[in-house]
């Protein structure tokens, strides 16, 4: 097993808008170890949120290599990565992005589903549900819990699959300040506990600071500015 679940070299990402090419990343290369707690900051159109979709998996670079838990994915297609993004990332969105219609566990149950994997898949569920504290809810419907409880269970189905890493984009951006607080508790106990990797993309300086490392981006290249 690799000591680096992330190495990103020369990563580039070009767009094309009509004639026009958008570069917004430009040669980014850093590691990140095996449990280790960095945040990603940058202001709007840094290349942010393409290094995020790069990073977990939802899209690839350019150019570069990316290669994740020791496995090579820059260049993979869109099957093999959806296979990879399921396996080896748990997301955590602003949003929740949970479904409504289904409760609590079988929310949690969905990676799990999209594996294949049938034997012991409700107890595994049910085991992330009470690791972040909802074991009373299990059963409950998001629309029946507080925004702060469903980002619980959306952090119970990010690591039920116990992926390589946990990526969290503005994990309290939809919370008041005091539920953000417990959030943010709950995600850097995973890492002390159980060695998470966890990588969060964050606007918030407070936030940052909770981290062990900040990476900041700045049209579309690593600002080492500060």
């Amino acid at each position: 097993m690799t000591d680096w679940v992330i190495e990103a070299k020369e990563l580039r990402k070009v767009y094309q808008m009509g004639e026009m090419e958008v570069e917004a990343l430009r040669g980014v290369s850093f590691k990140i170890k095996r449990g280790e707690v960095v945040s990603i900051m940058g202001p709007s159109g840094s290349g942010k949120s393409t290094l995020m979709n790069t990073l977990g998996c939802l899209d690839r670079p350019s150019s570069g290599e990316y290669i994740l838990d020791g496995e090579s994915v820059g260049q993979m297609n869109d099957d093999q990565l959806a296979i990879v993004r399921n396996r080896k990332v748990g997301f955590v969105f602003q949003s929740f992005n949970l479904l409504p219609r289904i409760t609590a566990l079988a929310n949690v149950e969905l990676p799990l589903r999209y594996s294949g994997i049938t034997e012991g898949r409700r107890a595994r569920a049910a085991e992330a549900l009470v690791a972040v504290g909802l074991e009373n809810r299990i059963n409950h419907k998001p629309t029946e819990l507080s925004g702060g409880q469903q980002q619980r269970v959306a952090i119970a189905r990010a690591i039920v699959n116990q992926p390589a890493m946990i990526m969290a984009d503005e994990p309290t951006g939809n919370l008041d300040s005091k539920v953000g607080k417990e959030i943010m508790t709950l995600l850097l106990n995973l890492n002390k506990d159980k060695g998470t990797t966890l990588i969060i993309v964050t606007h918030d300086p407070m936030i940052a600071e909770q981290t062990g490392r900040v990476i900041r981006l700045r049209d579309g290249e690593l600002d080492k500015t500060k």
